[in-house]
């Protein structure tokens, strides 16, 4: 009986001992998944990939192959809606060694503004740059199909038809990935988006991970600060292009583009009368967060070192070759004879082949670059020049005090300011 005891003592302090293991086991785990999170402090992921941390492990997330990842140089273009970044992000795509994606965010906004109401409200901005920074983290590595997260309808063996904008990147419409015909390159989109079925998002991590570079375009990000963990993950070679505009110019594009929501400043453009309708935050919030990001890039701080580029758009549209010479020594890569060639068919296009379709990068740059100042109103032009005066004078941009200054496009407004590499 008394061995009896003994055994039963001793199968308890096992029982314990393995429990204990188990639970140190678990919330090491938890841990590495959640770094900074205190010990045995629940980590979960919420629904539709909004993690409740950053750096959350995935079912569809891939290893790193950090010699890989650490060779491999990421490009993010950052910038704002209507400031030249459909054009900055065409000088990377005709490169062959780069692997180029247009708005891949596109896919968590659609997510967010799809959701009901009280979801929206459920889902604060940090979440949403949560998710942000987790795709663009993924699709760095090369892991394409973590975007199953928030495409619908929902991929089918990882193929799907709703990728937003494929055909602006070239390495999307290529064999293997696409064999349509390759003799109208000029209008390789259109082409793309009719004979390019569905897009396996497997082969195309395959295809990604073939290339030295990958560069990401987005306007979805507000400030950025908001990069700030990805640009310290020591993981990622990053580097940050950030691309600004004229804020007058930006809204003269945002008019002439998206109509239904900018329609109350068109109405006062063309009368001279101000609704009350008119919402000066869809341009006073833009200049905020130029402003603040700006500011912040030009502070130099130490986790941006050799990792952040300021480019003006007019610039770029002035003169386009050596700007993008300047682009591509930042980020180590010499300028490939392709995008020599599409610059050069890009950039002397007629004024009205730009109003053919919104979204063409075809167009006289320089021209387009300086449009806005035939087509805004004084009046409007005065009231932005008081909503963004602090980010005018920053970036700049000269003032314009009457209408005949306005007018007078042989006097540019972009003063000589050199605004070099952070390295």
């Amino acid at each position: 009986m008394e061995c009896s005891w003994k055994t039963i003592i001793l199968l308890v302090c096992a029982s314990l001992g393995i429990q204990y293991t188990a639970i140190r086991s678990l919330t090491a785990s938890i841990t590495s998944h959640c770094p900074g999170t205190e010990t045995g402090k629940q980590c979960h992921s919420q629904r539709r990939g909004f993690s409740s941390c950053s750096g959350m492990s995935h079912p569809h997330r891939k290893p790193r192959n950090n010699d890989q990842t650490h060779d491999r140089k990421h490009i993010l273009i950052f910038a704002t809606t209507r400031s030249g970044s459909s054009f900055l992000g065409q000088l990377f795509n005709q490169h062959p060694a780069i692997f180029y994606l247009f708005e891949p965010l596109y896919h968590v906004q659609q997510v967010f503004a799809n959701s009901s109401a009280r979801m929206r409200n459920m889902v604060d901005r940090r979440a949403l740059l949560g998710a942000h920074r987790d795709l663009l983290s993924n699709l760095y590595d090369c892991n394409l199909n973590f975007l199953e997260n928030y495409l619908k309808p929902v991929p089918r063996d990882h193929e799907t038809t709703v990728f937003f904008r494929r055909g602006a990147s070239n390495a999307l419409c290529e064999p293997p990935l696409c064999h349509m015909d390759q003799n109208s390159k000029d209008a390789i989109e259109h082409l793309c988006a009719r004979q390019c079925k569905a897009l396996n998002l497997t082969l195309a991590s395959q295809v990604c991970q073939t290339r030295s570079h990958i560069a990401i375009k987005t306007v979805r990000i507000p400030e950025i600060k908001d990069l700030r963990l990805l640009s310290e993950d020591p993981r990622l070679n990053l580097k940050i292009i950030h691309l600004v505009r004229d804020p007058r110019g930006i809204l003269a594009s945002r008019m002439g583009t998206f109509t239904d929501n900018f329609r109350a400043w068109k109405i006062w453009n063309a009368t001279g009368r101000r609704p009350r309708s008119v919402d000066l935050s869809q341009i006073a919030t833009t200049c905020s967060d130029l402003f603040n990001s700006v500011g912040t890039g030009l502070s130099k701080p130490p986790w941006l070192r050799g990792k952040y580029m300021l480019v003006r758009y007019e610039e770029l549209a002035r003169e386009p070759f050596k700007k993008t010479a300047e682009i591509y020594h930042f980020i180590g890569l010499d300028v490939d004879n392709q995008v020599k060639k599409w610059i050069l068919q890009n950039t002397r296009g007629t004024s009205g082949a730009a109003r053919n379709y919104k979204y063409t990068t075809t167009r006289n740059s320089t021209a387009t670059a300086e449009s806005w100042r035939l087509n805004l109103s004084f009046q409007i032009v005065q009231t932005v020049q008081h909503l963004c005066n602090a980010t005018l004078i920053q970036l700049g941009y000269q003032l314009v005090q009457s209408l005949k200054e306005l007018r007078n496009v042989s006097n540019s407004l972009v003063e000589s300011k050199a605004f070099a590499p952070f390295v």
